[in-house]
This record gives C-alpha cells, structure tokens and sequence, in this order.
C-alpha cells in the first residue's frame, strides 16, 4: 500500500458521516490490544483555543526533558500534522504500516450489525493510539475532535483534563444552550485527574457538579489562576502569571491575540498541576516553551509589506476574538479581507463582526461539502454594507493573488476563515510567494 492509497481509504470512511458513541472504537482498540492503555495523558477539550492550548502544553514538556506526543486536528498542511513526537509528525512508511494493520480490523467492526462502520475520526484516532504506543512517549496531549462525552478520544484515563472556552458550536450534535454543551464537554472530566477550565457563566454549575461526582477539583481562570497583560506587538505578547501554586513574571508568548494568553495561561496551570503528580517542570522549562511554541495558522504573520495574515477563526467566538486582536496588535492603512466560511456556522453574525473593519472584501470557497456560497455570502454582505467593494474568487489561490494584486504595501491582507481555506491559502502563498 503506497501513502496515498492510506489516506485515500481514510478519507473514504467520510461518506458514511459522523456517529457519535465509544463502542467503535473501544471495539476496535480492543481488537488492537488496547494500546490507549500504555500512555499518560493531558486530555484538552473545549470549543476554541484547544489546539493552541495543547502546543504550549507540548511545548513546555518538551523543554522540560520530556518525550512527548500531540495528537489535534484538523491538520493544517499535510495529514500526518495530525500526530507527533517532540515536533516530529508521523512519517508516511509509519502511516501506511498502521493503516494495513487497523484495516481490516476496522472492516470486521463494520461488518458488525451491532456496531456498525466506524467513523474516520475514529479510525484515525486509533491509529493515532498505536502510534504511541509504539513510540512510546512519556506524555500525550490529547485534543478533543468534537463534543467530549461521546468523542472517540475519550476512552483514555487522563491525568489532568482541559476545558477552554464554551461557546454555542455543532449544536445540531451538542444541543443548543451553553448548559447543554458543556455537560457533553464535562464528559472528559475522570476520577483521578484535576480540571482547569477558561470557561464562564452558566458553564460553571456544570463543570462543578461533574467536578462533585468525580471527587476532582475544578481550577478556573480569574478565580484560582490568572493572567495580565503586559505588552502587545505584532510579534509576540508578554504577560504575568498568577499560578495555582506559582506566580511567573514578564512570560513572553510569540502567537498574537489577547484569547492566546489565555490559553498559554490555562497551559501553565495544567503544567501546574502535573506537577502535583510526578512532572518536573522548572520555571526555565515553561518559559522557554511558551517562547518556542509554534501553531501555524492562527494569526501568522506570512509576509511584510503588504501584511498578510492568515487566521483559522471558524466560529463566531473566535471572529470577535481576532477583530480585537486585528485592532491591537497591527497597524494598516486599509484591510483587505479574504474570507471562506463553513455554512452551518453563523454567517451573519460573523458578518457582522468582521465586516466593519473590513475596506475591501473578496469572498471565496473553503474546500468542504458545508462551504458557505460565496454568492449566497454577497447578497447578506450586500444587505449590510452595500457600499463594500465585495468580489467573488471561488477558487482560494485566484482569491489570494486578487487580494495581493489590490494591496499596496502599508495595507492588511487578512485570509480568515475555515482551516479548509487556510490550509490551501497558506500553501499557495508559500510556493508562489514565498
């Protein structure tokens, strides 16, 4: 089997859609021995700010002498960004030996009445689990794909669990209140493991109850731990800490965002509270990791004169979070917006939030069945601002170089939207743009 014969009958599970429950794949890890079972855990669930939570974490361990693994998804230029070691992804001859082996196991699974296909997050999941198994690192931190309670990620025994933000998301999977999603995000939380959450308002009682019935305690920002900024750039952040047990001073932070100290924040209480059970990590070790974390695709910087910044912000949370970020952390004459966004999002208030920075819109289509039509997009634009210089380019690369071609150099190119979009725009820039 060749690399692209392995992904090519990964993604072909996608057809049978999403199918929310553990039997699968408690089924098929056990059909692979159960190799979830060798790894200690940081388990990070929540609906934005996950994946960068999870690489300070990586980050900070790996400074600190560890051997550690990341599994987060989606991937942002290649499939195997999805799972690795100390910063090294999975390499192509280990991705199709463990797709031969978890083949055939996944086919008898589905050829169980009982259980029925399982899904290519789950599938890829598994595969993740014996990978590192087989590399045997002394830590994984583990991203939630979707929910918590019902995620394929959540039959591990974490040793400290994650909670960012709450915010309404997949609510036609999750529910459709603040309470409702965070009861299934309260399912990652496991006797044994202590819980830090950013998450506020009605979210608490949840997380507090669960916390009761588990006989863990719950740590939450601007309660038990926090975090004040100090400066700003368009090239790093620099903040105070107030910690658990420790307080660190002047931290410095090379992602942009104020939503970003937040998340390095809730990375040093988890550290924090690895501690507690049997982790070594120096202040000299968090501090390097913050400053060495990388996570390409959220406010990345790709190019000076013109700027050109590339951000995966995907849901209405996370828009307002990076119009602030855009109004604090750059200076431009004029913002050059090229947007893709997924239709099951809530397109007009995103609109909304975005659209009064914006001094030229160039609407494209993210590489998903759930794109939002870039002409159904314009006539809400329209309704909204019609005096909004607005162009379609339906194919992202054409979207990218129309929006170059408009810029001068003291103005802002600003590619955000869908990691679909991102992915490919930040591909294109980087072959033909360097």
């Amino acid at each position: 089997m060749r690399y692209e014969e392995a992904l090519a009958w990964i993604h072909s599970i996608a057809r049978f859609g999403m199918n929310q429950g553990l039997e699968r794949i408690e089924a098929l890890l056990d059909l692979l021995g159960n190799p979830h079972r060798s790894c200690k855990y940081l388990h990070i669930g929540g609906t934005n700010g996950k994946g960068s939570t999870a690489a300070f974490a990586a980050s900070m361990l790996e400074q600190a002498g560890y051997r550690v693994g990341l599994y987060t998804s989606p991937y942002l230029m290649q499939f195997t960004n999805r799972m690795a070691v100390n910063g090294e992804d999975i390499s192509r001859g280990q991705l199709v030996e463990l797709v031969g082996e978890i083949k055939p196991l996944a086919e008898k699974i589905a050829a169980d009445p009982s259980l029925g296909q399982p899904t290519e997050f789950e599938v890829v999941t598994a595969l993740a689990f014996c990978y590192f198994a087989r590399e045997a690192p002394d830590i994984v931190v583990l991203e939630v794909g979707l929910g918590g309670r019902l995620d394929a990620t959540n039959v591990v025994r974490p040793m400290v669990s994650v909670i960012t933000t709450i915010s309404l998301e997949h609510t036609q999977v999750l529910g459709n209140t603040v309470e409702a999603i965070a009861r299934e995000k309260a399912g990652i939380i496991k006797q044994g493991a202590p819980v830090v959450t950013q998450a506020r308002g009605a979210a608490i009682p949840v997380f507090e109850s669960a916390c009761r019935e588990k006989g863990v305690s719950l740590y939450q920002l601007d309660r038990h731990f926090s975090a004040s900024i100090l400066s700003q750039s368009d090239t790093e952040q620099h903040f105070h800490y107030r910690g658990l047990f420790k307080d660190f001073s002047d931290l410095q932070i090379p992602l942009l965002g104020d939503y970003q100290i937040n998340n390095a924040a809730l990375a040093l209480a988890a550290g924090e509270l690895l501690c507690r059970s049997g982790f070594s990590l120096p202040e000299k070790a968090m501090r390097a990791g913050l400053e060495k974390t990388r996570w390409p695709g959220r406010l990345e910087v790709l190019h000076r004169l013109p700027l050109v910044v590339i951000d995966g912000a995907h849901n209405l949370e996370a828009f307002r979070g990076l119009c602030r970020a855009v109004r604090q952390a750059f200076q431009y004459r004029r913002l050059i917006l090229v947007l893709g966004i997924l239709a099951d999002k809530a397109v007009e208030d995103i609109l909304a939030e975005i659209l009064p920075l914006t001094d030229c819109l160039i609407l494209t289509e993210p590489n998903s069945p759930r794109a939002a039509d870039p002409l159904a997009l314009r006539k809400i634009v329209t309704a909204m601002s019609a005096e909004l210089p607005c162009h379609i380019a339906r194919e992202i690369p054409a979207a990218v170089d129309l929006a170059l071609g408009i810029a001068a150099a003291e103005d802002l190119v600003l590619i955000a939207g869908s990691l679909y979009l991102i992915s490919d725009a930040r591909y294109h820039f980087k072959v033909k743009h360097g």
